[in-house]
């Protein structure tokens, strides 16, 4: 009782002592602060406008409206960027510091809130109006707020080191509820948004509730915070104390004279560079590293380094290798059952054990296998892995142009590793493996250096029993590997490259040799791919071909290969829609098919034939004609035959001689070379228009446009010569052209006939077409020889030394124009 006695007589006191306030404040703007009343605090001031402030409060009565920002970074605020709840205040003290600074010393006395702006050009002017907050000292639930508030706030000085313990001691010698409140409102560190709730709460009871909700909020975050340094702290302590424990064992053994004792993870790795059996010179170079590993600290970033560098050297094989399977018969057989046909490459693999069986060693092997996409180049690899029984490991180098890829990075750079060459060597696990180098015609160089360049090492019999990885930094033999690569055009390949490379060229498939293919090879592997081959299912020949002829044109196989599994993909589909609909139960099926016994058993009787009519239902519209379409007689149109990078292919040149300007236009999107052939074919064609009997003035006032069709497909190269001045001349004197027949051949001014290459493919894609008559140059006749069987059966091969040789076979009524002309009706 006396207690609150005391309480009721000191409020009476200060509402008799009562000060008068003027209705109108200068205000101050306070940045990343709050002042509460009863508060005494120094205010640094340096802005114009709150300087004349201060100046007009000094004259006056010294009181001034004290108020917090929104936003600290605001230069100039104005009454939206402050808080309408603040402090009403008097200036106590007035100090001129250097710099145009004031220090002003502010005593807080009321809550105050803005309740009218007053319009003021030099600084913040507002009627402010005191906010009253009256209490009654007997409410038992403030006395609960408070000494609820109170027993936080000791726990928050205690647990904030930055707050020293007297400030607890002042806030329990203070009677009044109103000054303890804002007291340890000020000494809480917490957000000013968060504060300045406080100011805007008018009654002392949820002031305090608001109170304890910041207080409770930070001791939240303290603890927390404390949680994370005692864990981060602990495992300081951890390792310092191993590192400390490390380095007194080590010190007492160097003293003792004894080994130093290796943690597991090194004895581990000590145990693996010894188990690897290594060269001598590789051996002295892992002691060396090793002993330098044992030294360094295990948070050394060194020591990582070190680490994975003997890793690598202990996982690579020194002199490990398979057996080789020298048997003939034995290798034949498995690349004859992994491929039909490619007699050459195989023939090449045969000889190569045969060497090996004679000599025991072979080491100049390096093999590059040049094909169009799809004619079995990385399988073909793969069998011949295979069939010597060694490790296969395949890598491609397609688009890469970074020579540290082959070579690999020196272990001093962060993330360094091996290169390509070594990592596969690793992934062997033998020193005899096969290695495909694929796409090999396929790498690009830039500023980080050029691949093929490092390649030379690689792929050099004379050198690369010393090849020297950046990563590895001692020789490594890899003379026991057999190199293997692949390519799709050759002439890509530079020059010092392919000169150490013995390249086996792989041809383009004919028709018969892809329905062989897919009989044998593909259809097998997609039933049992797409769970089919326990079902009754037949793809007839004339059905594959028809894919082959109608819905694929291609040098390999590999868009047949999609066309039959789309067909079983469908026919899948057909199956298991089938079985559903038969079901008697109509319930949701759950289980997938192959689970099931029975499903099988019931399509035991049934036979799925796929004829050509199921072809067109599954694979839809035909996308070719069929070649019987192509092979028409036509006036001012020849067939030529091109070398593309996947395959041979034939090319008609059309040719139109009408009314106009006379000048000769070229379309088809043709190149500089291709542009020339038909201008020397125009001007041989003109020039000697008397001895190929055409009209006089034949080209005068005419327009003479040669036209290549496909015209969005790049097209270059001299060997269309001889097809644009064939087909001149048949547009000229307007006779047929032979629709069975094709030719390529470079001509000169003189029309004589100049050899070109890529004549195997070009005479595939004759035979593929169904072309009868091939015209070639006199000169390539010698070339014939090399040329596969199957490219030139069905063929009549003609060799042509000048154009005017082709005339009477190109022309079927070339007689008869003759004859014309010495009657003078041309």
């Amino acid at each position: 009782m006396a207690e609150e006695k005391k309480l009721i007589d000191k409020i009476e006191e200060n509402q008799k002592q009562a000060v008068v306030i003027p209705k109108n404040l200068s205000v101050l703007p306070l940045r990343d602060i709050i002042i509460y009343p009863n508060m005494i605090f120094p205010i640094l001031i340096g802005r114009a406008s709150t300087l004349k402030a201060v100046a007009e409060a000094v004259e006056k009565e010294k009181f001034v409206f004290v108020s917090s920002q929104k936003n600290p970074d605001v230069e100039d605020p104005g009454f939206d960027d402050i808080y309408k709840y603040g402090t009403i205040a008097k200036i106590i003290q007035v100090l001129r510091l250097p710099n145009n600074l004031l220090k002003v010393l502010v005593e807080g006395l009321f809550q105050g809130k803005v309740v009218k702006t007053i319009d003021n050009k030099d600084y913040l002017e507002a009627e402010v109006t005191q906010i009253e907050n009256n209490f009654n000292p007997k409410d038992k639930e403030l006395k609960g707020q408070i000494r609820h508030t109170s027993i936080l706030f000791k726990e928050y000085i205690q647990t904030n080191n930055q707050t020293p313990p007297e400030i607890y001691s002042a806030f329990e010698n203070i009677d009044d509820p109103l000054r303890k409140l804002y007291y340890a409102a000020a000494n809480v560190l917490s957000k000013i948004e968060k504060k300045q709730e406080i100011l805007e709460t008018k009654t002392l009871k949820k002031q305090y509730f608001k109170l304890s909700s910041i207080i409770s909020e930070e001791l939240e975050m303290l603890k927390i915070e404390e949680d994370i340094e005692e864990k981060v702290m602990d495992s300081i302590h951890k390792t310092q104390r191993k590192f400390y424990v490390q380095e007194q064992i080590r010190a007492l053994q160097k003293e003792l004279g004894e080994d130093e004792e290796l943690s597991p993870e090194l004895i581990h790795l000590k145990k693996s560079i010894d188990d690897s059996k290594l060269p001598d010179h590789v051996k002295l170079k892992t002691d060396e590293e090793f002993d330098r590993l044992k030294k360094t600290p295990s948070l050394s970033p060194e020591f990582g380094v070190s680490r994975n560098y003997l890793e690598t050297i202990a996982s690579l094989p020194w002199y490990k290798k398979t057996e080789d399977h020298l048997n003939i018969d034995h290798v034949k057989k498995i690349l004859d059952e992994d491929h039909y046909d490619l007699l050459k490459p195989k023939e090449r693999i045969l000889e190569f054990i045969s060497v090996l069986n004679l000599a025991g060693n072979l080491k100049r092997q390096i093999i590059c296998l040049a094909g169009p996409p799809g004619v079995g180049k990385t399988s073909l690899a793969k069998s011949i892995a295979n069939a010597l029984g060694r490790k296969f490991v395949r890598f491609s180098l397609g688009g890469v142009r970074d020579e540290a890829e082959i070579r690999g990075h020196r272990k001093t750079y962060i993330g360094a590793m091996p290169g390509k060459i070594i990592q596969s060597m690793k992934k062997a696990g033998t020193v005899n493996p096969v290695i495909l180098l694929d796409e090999i015609d396929k790498m690009t160089t830039d500023f980080r250096g050029d691949p093929s360049s490092a390649l030379l090492e690689v792929l050099d019999p004379e050198q690369n029993a010393n090849f020297t990885d950046h990563f590895l930094e001692v020789e490594y033999d890899l003379s026991n590997v057999m190199f293997i690569t692949t390519a799709n055009v050759k002439f890509n390949i530079p020059e010092p490259l392919l000169d150490r490379m013995e390249v086996i060229d792989l041809s383009s498939y004919l028709d018969p040799d892809k329905l062989e293919i897919a009989k044998r090879h593909i259809i097998p592997k997609l039933k049992k791919e797409y769970g089919i081959e326990d079902f009754s299912v037949e793809i007839l020949d004339s059905a594959i071909m028809k894919i082959i002829e109608e819905y694929t044109r291609e040098a390999g196989v590999r868009n047949l290969e999609r066309n039959i599994a789309s067909i079983y993909r469908k026919l899948a589909k057909d199956i298991v829609t089938e079985y559903d609909n038969k079901r008697k139960s109509k319930s949701l099926r759950k289980k997938a098919l192959h689970t099931n016994p029975y499903f099988k058993s019931s399509f035991k009787d049934k036979k799925f034939i796929i004829d050509e009519d199921k072809i067109e239902e599954y694979l839809k519209v035909p996308r070719f004609k069929k070649k019987q379409d192509e092979l028409l007689d036509k006036i001012g149109e020849a067939r030529g035959l091109a070398w593309t990078s996947v395959g041979g292919d034939t090319m008609p040149v059309e040719v139109n001689i009408m009314p106009g300007a006379e000048k000769l236009t070229l379309t088809g999107m043709l190149g500089d070379v291709m542009k020339e052939s038909a201008t020397a074919a125009l001007s041989f064609v003109r020039s000697n228009y008397k001895s190929l009997k055409l009209p006089e003035g034949f080209n005068q006032k005419k327009e003479i446009h040669i036209h290549v069709p496909e015209g969005a497909i790049p097209k270059d190269g001299p060997s269309a010569g001889i097809t644009m001045a064939l087909a001149l001349i048949s547009a000229a004197a307007k006779i047929p052209i032979r629709g069975d027949l094709a030719m390529t051949g470079e001509i000169d001014l003189r029309g004589d006939v100049m050899p070109i290459g890529g004549l195997n493919e070009k005479l595939l894609a004759a035979n593929k077409l169904g072309i009868k008559t091939v015209f070639i140059p006199a000169d390539n006749e010698k070339d014939l020889v090399e040329i596969n069987e199957k490219a030139k059966e069905g063929l009549e091969i003609i060799p042509i030394k000048h154009v005017k040789d082709a005339l009477p076979i190109a022309f079927k009524d070339w007689g008869k124009h003759i004859a014309k002309k010495k009657l003078g009706k041309i």
